[in-house]
């Protein structure tokens, strides 16, 4: 099964994440098959970035968000309806 879930990067003590599709038994930073964005909570505001087309291919082909990615695309999404008012 695939997952889109987070691959951690950045060094010890200052994470910053990269969204992928990756296989559901693949190793939390090993091989993954597509990157659709990143995320870096350590700024202020977190910096958040997903090719939303991309995901919404993935979903449709059957790629399950783990539940963060699920709030990251909520996030995203409400945060481009308060830019379209």
């Amino acid at each position: 099964m695939l997952k889109i879930r987070l691959r951690r990067t950045g060094a010890r003590n200052q994470p910053s994440y990269r969204v992928v599709v990756a296989d559901s038994r693949a190793a939390r930073d090993g091989a993954f098959i597509d990157h659709l964005g990143h995320y870096n909570p350590r700024t202020e505001p977190p910096t958040l970035s997903i090719d939303q087309e991309k995901a919404q291919k993935w979903i449709r082909q059957g790629a399950q968000p783990t539940d963060s990615v699920k709030q990251l695309l909520r996030t995203l999404a409400s945060m481009e309806k308060s830019e379209d008012e």
